[in-house]
């Protein structure tokens, strides 16, 4: 396939199907998308519409084809919408309420301060009261009672109030400074970056600068050595961590002062947890029983959170399955 030889000076452009120059072709041009007039609804068909034909505009713009059988079907492809798939409509499902942050509160289930914390906050104010789902306030109960749990529900849940909100509210009880008393193990730096920003919504806003109620470090190999440093010399309530880090930790002369600070570990959570095959899934069965070995042993418990775990068969099957990775796991 190659356009036509032109035959003047000037630079032609040619569809797609014929390799004719548009300026001498009317009876096929390209696509134009209808533009959606101004302070109309979007609708998200029309835009799908929009992009398609702005797509096929695109492609039909610099491919000609001389070869009519082939031309043919290129055209009846391009018709079908070989390109670009249908439209994929999902549902996002209406998790059931389970009360506020101040309910559990004034339940006994939290400390008092939590209730200042787990707000939506801003830069100007405390905002309102933290509304949670019932899976939250369910997580909630489990780690109060010292029961390890894994948490499987939908992108966007807010998986990560299930084990952040039971840490928070552990270091309040016992108190601030006593060494590193969760430790949190993301499979990506990615995820352990946005949940450092999460942190600092709920424990930085409204409180003096540099003084949160609870400390807490990002400790992923991004950090620089005076970071690196400043973390040992002086170890967080809570540390953000990933898998090769954490081996790392329980094995590096160095960084052996930040192992000692958790020797009292209350929580490790496993965020973002899969069913682990193989090597994979024998390294962080090893990861989490060298822990045990390093830290609390018996008073650690042990969490996780997954949106993906399982997906297949009845609904106690997935819970027997879920339960069966998390105990060989743990």
């Amino acid at each position: 396939m190659r356009p036509p030889e032109e035959s003047s000076g000037t630079a032609n452009h040619y569809h797609l199907a014929s390799g004719i120059p548009l300026a001498a072709k009317d009876d096929r041009r390209l696509l134009v998308p209808a533009r959606r007039p101004e302070g109309d609804e979007m609708n998200v068909f029309d835009l799908r519409n929009d992009l398609v034909a702005e797509y096929g505009a695109y492609t039909q713009s610099f491919i000609a084809i001389r070869h009519e059988a082939l031309r043919a079907k290129v055209d009846e492809e391009m018709a079908r919408g070989a390109l670009w798939p249908d439209p994929l409509l999902q549902l996002n499902p209406a998790y059931e309420s389970g009360g506020s942050v101040e309910e559990l509160v004034r339940a006994g289930t939290l400390d008092a301060e939590c209730a200042k914390i787990f707000r939506r906050k801003t830069d100007a104010d405390l905002g309102t009261p933290l509304q949670l789902y019932r899976h939250q306030v369910e997580a909630i109960d489990v780690a109060a009672r010292g029961e390890p749990y894994v948490v499987t529900t939908g992108t966007g849940s807010g998986k990560s109030l299930t084990y952040i909100i039971p840490i928070v509210d552990h270091v309040l009880r016992r108190g601030t400074g006593r060494g590193i008393q969760a430790i949190v193990i993301y499979p990506m730096n990615a995820l352990a970056n946005s949940q450092f920003e999460e942190l600092g919504k709920y424990l930085q806003r409204g409180y003096p600068e540099g003084k949160p109620p609870v400390t807490y470090a990002r400790y992923t190999g991004q950090e620089s050595s005076e970071e690196r440093n400043r973390i040992i010399a002086d170890p967080p309530d809570i540390l953000l961590t990933n898998y090769v880090m954490l081996e790392l930790l329980l094995t590096r002369h160095h960084e052996q002062k930040l192992i000692g600070a958790a020797r009292d570990l209350r929580f490790l959570v496993l965020d973002e947890l899969h069913t682990y095959r193989g090597r994979q899934g024998a390294d962080v069965a090893m990861l989490v029983r060298r822990c045990r070995q390093a830290f609390s042993g018996e008073r650690m418990l042990c969490a996780g959170t997954s949106a993906t775990m399982a997906s297949d068969g009845t609904r106690p099957q997935r819970r027997a399955a879920i339960a069966s990775v998390a105990s060989a796991i743990a």
